[in-house]
This record gives structure tokens, C-alpha cells and sequence, in this order.
């Protein structure tokens, strides 16, 4: 008789085990399978940002830096907070897509690269709400540079992919970059 129960014990632990791993299964499966109903979808977008280095309409400012030192973007250790203009042109005139927001902190001992963490913020008619998370390591005197797509939402959403900067025009108070974007995502 003991033997018995100790059976029907062990095959009812079994049938549980086999029950759970199921449910398991159907939560972290199934799912992700209705999340990419869609399929995969490649886009690529050229897109300009309107830098303020300086003045009082500075889009890039620095917010912390090393006690007693200049707090400059070749200065290790300074942060930056920015908040720049997304155009769909070079000219500061061109229509106005999106913001690119973030924070940018100088991490290279000779001030030769910044850990960039970027949100590209869409206001167009086409992506509006959208966003893109770019991050990496930003070598800010190479032309071009490029960083990890790491994230989005919106439209973007699973985003992954890259980005390549490079700076078009660079004056004393205003600096464009083309940033060229290719991600893949799920519609």
C-alpha cells in the first residue's frame, strides 16, 4: 500500500512538472509570437541635427564637470545635457522632424571620445511619438562615427540597428551633423 502512494506521488509530481514547463512555455512563447505578427522591417533615415554649442539658444549645455577644471567638450569628466533640433534638411529652415535629447559626458581621458545616450524624439507627421535610444561611445573627432540603436517605441519598437554621425557644417555658434540611421524593427 505504501508503495502504491509513494508511486502515484511521484507520478503526479511528475505530470505537475510537465504541466508547468507548458505554462511556461505558452507565457514567454507565445506572446512574443503576436508581438512580431508584423515581421521584421529594415528602415533607413537621413537626418540633420541643428547643434547650438554656444549663445543663448545653446542646445548643448554643460551641466557637471571636475571641480577647478574648464568644463568643455575635450575636458574629461564634463557632462553635457542637450536638447537639439531634428530637420529633415541641412538648412536650420528645413522642416523641423523630431528633437534629438540627451546626455552626453566626456569619458576619454584626452577628451577624444563621449559616452552618448540619445533619444531621438519624433514630432513628424509620419513617426510622431516615436522614438529611436542611441548610445555608445561617441569619438567625437572621427568623421564619420557611428553608435548602437539600442531601443524605440512607437512605430520603432524592438529597434536595433546603427547610427553614423558626422559633422556637414561646423561654425563658431552653430554645428550640423547628418546622422544616418538604420535599424531594424517590428511594425
Amino acid at each position: 500500500m505504501a508503495l502504491y502512494l509513494k508511486t502515484n506521488y511521484l507520478l503526479s509530481n511528475t505530470k505537475l512538472s510537465l504541466l508547468l514547463s507548458l505554462l511556461l512555455l505558452a507565457i514567454f512563447i507565445l506572446p512574443s509570437q503576436s508581438n512580431h505578427a508584423h515581421g521584421l522591417t529594415q528602415t533607413k533615415l537621413t537626418v540633420y541635427f541643428q547643434n547650438r554649442p554656444s549663445g543663448p539658444k545653446a542646445t548643448a549645455v554643460a551641466i557637471a564637470g571636475i571641480p577647478g577644471q574648464s568644463w568643455g567638450f575635450g575636458n574629461f569628466g564634463t557632462a553635457f545635457s542637450t536638447d537639439a533640433s531634428m530637420t529633415e534638411g541641412l538648412d536650420k529652415s528645413s522642416a523641423q522632424i523630431g528633437r534629438g535629447q540627451g546626455i552626453m559626458v566626456t569619458t576619454a581621458k584626452d577628451g577624444s571620445s563621449l559616452t552618448l545616450l540619445l533619444s531621438i524624439v519624433f514630432t513628424n507627421k509620419e513617426y510622431n511619438g516615436s522614438t529611436l535610444q542611441l548610445q555608445g561611445a561617441d569619438h567625437q573627432f572621427e568623421n564619420p562615427r557611428e553608435v548602437a540603436v539600442v531601443g524605440g517605441t512607437g512605430k520603432f519598437r524592438f529597434a536595433r540597428g546603427y547610427a553614423t554621425f558626422e559633422a556637414f557644417r561646423v561654425g563658431k555658434s552653430h554645428v550640423v551633423s547628418r546622422c544616418n540611421v538604420t535599424v531594424e524593427h517590428y511594425c
